[in-house]
């Protein structure tokens, strides 16, 4: 199953994360991946063209599927292996909705958090503002009250969707873990603090960890005032 498995992927991008995380958490080790070099372009190549026409990461593909979309690839996992390894979709209708509620307000959460982090990358340094940045960032700040809140609500030790890890903490940790990565203050965000240290310990995230984390383990300081 997993050698008819490939992935193209870039060390450190939340979307390439997720399904790396969803590939462990099937028990689907062994699939053919290859990394690549976003700052050399790589993602531009033909042979990423020829399945993902827009160039993204990551690019999957699994005998003649290919599913490029990082949320749609999680999706496509759990249903295609339903049976093999940790149920990802929750029986109960009320985790369910609550699963599928978090999961996709994750995109918000990750378009907030590339606004700041990126922000000078995709900007040009003449077109720079920081008025921009700061609404940005207050943008990000009123986003993560809204998660604390929701973490605060489930309790100590809990998942993203309740006691049981889902697709929401597939789909969303990534996002957590880039925040405290880019300094984001553990003492102003303690519940979020809380559960990126519960589950950075979980196998699959461990086996998952953005290797050039793992040779530079000291972040960044862009998030430590919002």
């Amino acid at each position: 199953m997993a050698q008819d498995m490939l992935l193209y992927w870039g060390s450190g991008s939340a979307p390439c994360w997720r399904v790396m995380i969803a590939l462990e958490e099937k028990q689907l080790q062994g699939y053919n991946h290859k990394l690549l070099s976003f700052d050399k372009m790589e993602h531009k190549s033909p042979e990423v063209l020829n399945l993902n026409p827009r160039g993204q990461l990551p690019t999957f593909k699994h005998g003649d599927n290919i599913v490029n979309e990082s949320y749609a690839a999680c999706l496509y996992l759990e249903t295609q292996f339903k049976s093999q390894g940790n149920q990802l979709i929750p029986d109960s209708p009320a985790e369910m909705a609550l699963m599928y509620q978090r999961m996709f307000e994750g995109l918000t959460l990750n378009e907030k958090i590339n606004a700041v982090i990126y922000y000078e990358y995709f900007v040009p340094e003449a077109e720079r503002l920081d008025s921009v940045l700061k609404r940005n960032k207050d943008a990000l700040a009123s986003e993560l009250k809204l998660w604390e809140g929701y973490l605060q609500k489930l309790g100590t030790e809990s998942c993203m969707a309740g006691q049981h890890f889902s697709l929401a903490d597939v789909t969303i940790f990534p996002n957590v873990a880039n925040l405290f990565r880019y300094g984001l203050s553990a003492e102003r965000y303690p519940r979020l603090a809380e559960y990126h240290t519960l589950l950075k310990e979980r196998p699959s995230i461990i086996a998952s960890w953005p290797p050039h984390w793992q040779e530079n383990p000291k972040g960044q300081d862009t998030l430590n005032d919002v």
